[in-house]
């Protein structure tokens, strides 16, 4: 086990843990929550500890901690308290400055659209208002908030029902899908580091909702024990419903063609190319 560090949370700093989950629980995808006080106040603040949890009914989750330097709270939690709606935004590279920017903390009275450079656009269901800048926002309201804890670091989940969803039309593909390149959204890494879920980052993994696939344990040995093939030649393999028919070769260079073609992903052609035959 030399090859891990092995850590015991309950051995280590919450500060030094906060870090090292961020950094290995990544990317996560930003909340850009935007919320109201009692008074009418706004506040625009971005989270990371965020996703989606339901579609029956739509349900998305983020958690706005306590800040472990000093276990305060921070005003998106005090707001969704006072007035339980929210509106989350997605991050889009275009605005992700300007989100960081959000992030620092303003008092109480100061409204970070303004600070940041947004546009605060009205909402249909509930008070805050949305992000005209980002490609989706979701107005919801506040079913539940889940202390965790009581101490610095812990998390409070907002459990927020959906009542609108807005998309807009650029970010939709000729099929009516949302197309990935052109949402550009961004997501957090830990310390400094942000992704950007475009261009080449962006790479497609079959579904197999629809079949079983055989499983590495059934592929051949030749293939299997193979020094060319990784992980993921394999399981691009073990994906396909049966083995063919032949037997199987070993040869380096067969097996350096068919992992070119498996990074293109025609695995039927890469399984013609590892039968002994057809080499």
């Amino acid at each position: 086990m030399e090859d891990y560090l092995s850590i015991d949370p309950r051995e280590i700093g919450t500060a030094k843990l906060h870090g090292l989950m961020q950094g290995a629980i990544a990317p996560r995808p930003i909340a850009f929550a935007s919320t109201v006080d009692r008074n009418g106040k706004v506040n625009l603040s971005p989270f990371s500890f965020f996703n989606m949890f339901s579609t029956n009914p739509p349900i998305l989750v983020f958690s706005p901690s306590r800040r472990v330097r000093n276990n305060t709270t921070k005003h998106t939690l005090e707001n969704v308290k006072e007035v339980p709606e929210v509106v989350i935004n997605l991050v889009s590279y275009s605005i992700v400055e300007q989100a960081s920017l959000a992030s620092c903390e303003y008092p109480v009275e100061v409204n970070e659209f303004r600070k940041a450079g947004l546009t605060e656009l009205a909402s249909k269901h509930v008070k805050p208002p949305r992000v005209a800048e980002s490609p989706v926002s979701f107005e919801c309201k506040v079913n539940q908030i889940i202390a965790l804890g009581t101490e610095g670091g812990a998390g409070n989940l907002v459990v927020c029902e959906v009542m609108m969803a807005h998309f807009k039309k650029g970010i939709f593909d000729e099929q009516g899908i949302i197309d990935p390149q052109k949402l550009d959204v961004v997501a957090r890494m830990g310390a400094d580091y942000y992704c950007r879920a475009h261009g080449e980052n962006i790479f497609i993994v079959p579904k197999p909702n629809t079949k079983l696939g055989i499983g590495v344990d059934q592929l051949p040995q030749k293939i299997r024990n193979s020094s060319i093939l990784t992980g993921n030649d394999l399981g691009k393999l073990a994906n396909s419903e049966k083995l063919p028919e032949g037997v199987f070769t070993d040869d380096t260079v067969a097996h350096l063609h068919a992992k070119k073609l498996l990074a293109e992903n025609k695995i039927e052609e890469a399984w013609r190319l590892l039968l002994s035959p057809n080499f």
